[in-house]
């Protein structure tokens, strides 16, 4: 199989195409012909090296997979040759989805949307999976609760804004006010132009001071410090940034505010859960742009350029 194989870690030219063994199935695994895959914000982290010490090169990365089962191993009865499906590789547990074909565990695996193209349900199942787990495991944001949702337009806080609004939450998002149009159509209630005004300013204005129930961090850097200024009494904070950069929470007391710190974790429940808000039109996928596989590295570039509204998807089969 061709694949486009990380050689090194640094910039978005660090990959280059091989041609490998077509992989087999274990007897609880399928083989899938992947169609689609994306490009996240990790793949850019490992990519760099950020997780040097996960990640043996040479390597392939990617974490998402939309395509078509071609091989089922012995044990594997849920599944037929034919089955198109979408999910997510197991983070650091293996190769990821910049390949022709790519195996995956049966119990993460799910039947992609009927109602979604390949490129469109790759964009979504990882960061799917993660607004699910930030905002409704962990989060267990309710019916006529308020959510603040930092980048709002990106490809995870597009998503998330659609399912919040689904949930039955008041959706806040900051986001540039070119984009603000967009995430109102996803579902925000207001958005907040953080280049323009303060966002804790603005929260206090949009919720007459009584602030927000939950937080969801997309963006990094202070959010976590600042978040306390703007949570009611037993607020929830869900971050799916990792920063090695030590913040303040001593507000965090005052509010008696929760912080959960997400890494995703697969399963082929939760892209059920996902499937059927994607299916009813609830959550629409956002795809910005397309490349083909073999132009990961001018994907990446893009991606690392920033501005970007919705997914980089990277088109693996016409």
């Amino acid at each position: 199989m061709k694949a486009m194989v990380l050689t090194r870690f640094g910039g978005p030219h660090s990959f280059e195409l091989r041609e490998l063994p077509d992989p087999r199935p274990g007897p609880r695994q399928v083989r899938v012909a992947v169609h689609a895959t994306s490009v996240n914000p990790l793949d850019g982290q490992i990519r760099r090296g950020d997780y040097a010490d996960q990640i043996e090169l040479p390597a392939i990365i990617g974490h998402d997979v939309s395509g078509v089962v071609d091989q089922i191993g012995s044990d594997v009865t849920e599944f037929r040759i034919g089955d198109e499906v979408y999910y997510t590789p197991r983070i650091f547990g293996g190769p990821g989805s910049y390949a022709e074909y790519h195996v995956a565990d049966a119990d993460i695996v799910a039947r992609k949307p009927v109602n979604l193209t390949h490129s469109e349900a790759a964009s979504v199942s990882l960061v799917g999976v993660t607004v699910w787990e930030g905002l409704v495991e962990r989060a267990r944001l309710q019916v006529t609760e308020t959510v603040l949702i930092h980048g709002g337009a990106g490809g995870v806080g597009a998503i998330a804004v659609q399912v919040a609004k689904a949930i039955g939450a008041r959706v806040l998002a900051t986001a540039r006010g070119s984009d603000a149009a967009l995430v109102e159509r996803l579902g925000a209630s207001a958005v907040i132009d953080f280049e323009r005004e303060d966002y804790v300013d603005a929260v206090d204005r949009l919720t007459e001071g009584k602030g927000v129930d939950v937080v969801l961090d997309t963006i990094g850097r202070d959010t976590l410090s600042r978040a306390p200024r703007i949570l009611r009494e037993d607020g929830r904070v869900v971050t799916l940034v990792d920063t090695a950069t030590p913040q303040n929470l001593i507000d965090a007391w005052g509010r008696n505010a929760t912080y959960h710190f997400v890494f995703s974790r697969q399963s082929a429940g939760k892209l059920g859960a996902l499937t059927r808000l994607l299916e009813q039109g609830l959550v629409v996928p956002q795809v910005g742009l397309e490349f083909s596989l073999d132009d990961v590295a001018r994907a990446h570039a893009r991606y690392e350029e920033g501005r970007l509204k919705g997914k980089i998807v990277l088109r693996v089969k016409s």
